[in-house]
């Protein structure tokens, strides 16, 4: 590859994020059997080079893994994912879980494209699909190997993705249920399809909710409203409203025992 992704000098406004893996990885450590807890790390930009750049010091936080997103914005086609991918994977000695989420990004990652990275790239080990788009699961599903991690990146496609062969959720609402999340999740894997069916349904609302303005207001509201420290927005995205407040006390009300 070209000398071009290593001759720049990293930049510093990135040392937030940076600061937060490491506080996260410190704090997680290990579990109560003493194994490791892995940790997964957004390293993803519009930029292979700043993505390298920053895959390589987010390493040295002690992340498990890279979360790399398809870039925004500039809307490559599926010849510039499919390189803009393997310069990351070949350059970051991390294991890489691509993220495809054409509704953010405009353009979404082909399945053919992902087995041309994969059968490149081994450290490419995953997916966080957020497409909603059933035909793409199942075809990133009988193209790639059968260890290729798929999780759904919506939470209200979970269970469908896990039906589907995927392994799980890369999740927002498992910030407020989590708890019943991973025991839909446990259900399903013990083949109790019952319990995780009705832990779906039980759980829809919130996971379509925290959806209802603009990521991550509801979710950080949500948070602060269970008395857990969401933190305050930065621009563009702002405070919610308060009938948007109102709307979300509502539906962790109506959960039961979330809020009071």
């Amino acid at each position: 590859m070209q000398s071009t992704y290593f001759d720049a000098s990293f930049d510093k406004k990135t040392d937030e994020k940076l600061k937060l893996y490491k506080t996260i990885v410190d704090a997680v450590g290990r579990n109560a059997t003493g194994k490791k807890v892995p940790v997964m790390g957004n390293i993803g930009t519009i930029s292979t080079r700043d993505t390298i750049l920053f895959g390589r010091e987010a390493k040295k936080t002690g992340i498990d893994c890279a979360l790399a997103i398809v870039p925004f914005y500039v809307k490559p086609n599926q010849e510039g994912m499919y390189q803009h991918f393997r310069a990351i994977a070949k350059h970051v000695d991390l294991p890489i879980v691509l993220y495809n989420v054409p509704g953010r990004t405009g353009v979404s990652i082909q399945p053919e494209t992902i087995k041309r990275i994969v059968d490149e790239c081994p450290n490419v080990v995953g997916i966080k699909d957020a497409t909603g788009n059933w035909d793409q699961v199942t075809k990133e599903k009988t193209l790639l190997p059968d260890d290729f991690m798929i999780y759904s990146g919506d939470d209200a496609f979970t269970l469908p993705i896990l039906a589907g062969g995927g392994v799980g959720v890369i999740s927002v609402a498992s910030h407020v249920i989590g708890d019943d999340l991973l025991a839909m999740v446990d259900a399903f894997e013990k083949g109790d399809l019952e319990k995780a069916r009705a832990l779906h349904l039980k759980m829809y609302p919130i996971m379509k909710g925290m959806f209802f303005v603009a990521s991550p207001i509801p979710v950080k509201t949500a948070v602060n409203l269970i008395g857990q420290p969401g933190g305050h927005f930065r621009l563009p995205i702002v405070e919610p409203s308060e009938e948007e407040k109102n709307h979300v006390y509502q539906m962790l009300k109506d959960y039961g025992g979330l809020v009071k």
